[in-house]
């Protein structure tokens, strides 16, 4: 039974989707006016992880991701880079591609576009103002917050309090000081389109609503974004949708993650203390950036240092030689359905309590910080299994390492996604680079075979200038990367 905390009623909720064996979902994507920094990637790898889990667990996931690709921010800096608005934030979405696929991101079932659902947003801001929720002044269309009775359920504020807090400009056109835009009217040189309150665009909050209602239709299962999008912009989603639909919910469960910090402070472009991703990617493996973001419970707020990612880099590189460890075992051998007896019984029976305290962990809350640490208990429990003194490879052994490399790729790789990300930052190809150092190692093994040290030694050494450390052994030669 899958559990996750929904922010909508800050508790724990068993996950009970719309439609059995399907879950809908949709994640709020980039503004692209920059490439993404580290705090963009953290949701972005977070939910992609969610995804993989519920997949493993044999849901069948619908997955919407948008691009805001007209925007304020675009607009600004496509003045300052002197270039079209809609190319600068096409140029921007396919640099998003660029670092999302590094990061072993899977791409969405509908990745859609502010710019390509105008009619959509238009259509649905309509019939919010023919339900009573929003009204126009000189072209630009505002929500009326105080006619919607359920505004602040998401975030927990009053709007009595919110007004008198209020730090907006007064706009004597407005209702109400916090009335948001649902529309704006077009100013010149920026982009604009047809509506029937005049040229104009989008307000930024009505964009995840109409593309979410388009879809996957009202009441789909899980939302998810950063914990500074709670309010406003979720908060005005729930409102706008609910709003047109005269339906609730809007959404079943509401998933936020928490930031990445500099220093305690919140990452941010606006604050300046932001770190792109692909300039961290110049230093560090894409599958320890993606690790590394995993690293902690996906609510809790994660500091940032380059000490905290080398930590993580030898970590996850303990895992890595298990795993090359297991695949170098099993290469030319055929699992057998043999009687395990002893240790091998032992063993194998330890490799099924950590798939099921894994998934133990995942099902309450995608506790991916538990589940890695699953991950490093089984690791120590096979290497020691391996290192024994009588350990020989046979049937009962060659099964055992069999199902401890099943759960390494199927929990590691494919739900976790923190394997062979950094294939392309070292030759260019997995299997490619595989291919070379096992022929190394072949030649270097005919050099041993005929007492031809010099060259046997030179191949080890040359390996070792290049992280590849190998280690004889009775079973033959290993390596691992140092």
């Amino acid at each position: 039974m899958i559990k996750l905390y929904n922010t909508l009623t800050r508790r724990k909720e068993e996950l009970k989707t719309r439609e059995a064996g399907k879950v809908y979902m949709y994640v709020c994507g980039p503004t692209t006016y920059n490439y993404i920094h580290l705090g963009n990637a953290r949701p972005i790898v977070v939910f992609d992880t969610v995804r993989r889990y519920l997949e493993y667990r044999g849901y069948q996931v619908i997955y919407v991701q948008n691009f805001t690709d007209v925007d304020d921010k675009i607009i600004n800096r496509a003045k300052e880079e002197n270039m079209d608005a809609i190319k600068l934030a096409e140029k921007y979405i396919e640099e998003y591609f660029e670092d999302a696929d590094a990061l072993g991101v899977k791409r969405a079932d509908y990745h859609p576009r502010v710019t390509e659902h105008i009619d959509d947003i238009i259509d649905m801001i309509q019939t919010i103002m023919d339900n009573g929720y929003a009204y126009e002044v000189d072209g630009e269309v505002y929500f009326d917050v105080r006619s919607f009775p359920d505004y602040g359920k998401l975030s927990r504020r009053d709007l009595d309090e919110m007004r008198a807090g209020a730090r907006v400009e007064v706009d004597e056109r407005k209702k109400d000081p916090l009335d948001f835009v649902l529309w704006k009217p077009a100013k010149p040189g920026e982009p604009a389109w047809d509506s029937p309150w005049g040229k104009g665009r989008p307000g930024w909050h009505i964009e995840c609503s109409a593309m979410s209602l388009k879809y996957l239709f009202n009441g789909f299962d899980i939302h998810g974004g950063g914990y500074d999008l709670i309010f406003p912009h979720h908060e005005n989603e729930i409102a706008q949708a609910e709003a047109c639909t005269k339906e609730a919910p809007f959404v079943r469960y509401w998933m936020h993650n928490g930031f990445i910090t500099v220093n305690q402070e919140k990452m941010s472009k606006s604050l300046g203390n932001f770190f792109l991703v692909r300039e961290i990617l110049d230093k560090f493996s894409p599958d320890v950036v993606r690790f590394y973001l995993l690293s902690t419970h996906y609510r809790s707020p994660l500091d940032f240092d380059d000490q905290k990612l080398e930590m993580n880099a030898k970590g996850l590189e303990k895992l890595k030689n298990t795993r090359a460890r297991l695949w170098e075992l099993l290469k030319g051998n055929v699992v057998e359905d043999v009687v395990l007896e002893g240790e091998n019984r032992r063993t194998y029976q330890a490799v099924q309590e950590a798939r099921r305290k894994f998934e133990e962990a995942m099902d309450d809350d995608f506790n991916t910080a538990l589940g890695i640490a699953v991950l490093f208990e089984i690791s120590k429990e096979i290497n020691n299994y391996i290192n024994q003194r009588d350990f020989y490879l046979g049937k009962q052994q060659v099964k055992v390492i069999s199902e401890c490399q099943k759960l390494f790729d199927q929990l590691g790789k494919e739900v976790l996604g923190i394997f062979d990300l950094d294939a392309g930052n070292q030759v260019g190809d997995s299997g490619l680079e595989e291919f070379l150092i096992e022929l190394l190692i072949d030649v270097r093994q005919q050099a041993r075979s005929k007492k031809d040290w010099n060259t046997a030694d030179y191949i080890r050494d040359r390996l070792a200038e290049k992280g590849i450390i190998l280690e004889d052994t009775p079973q033959g030669c290993r390596w691992k990367r140092g």
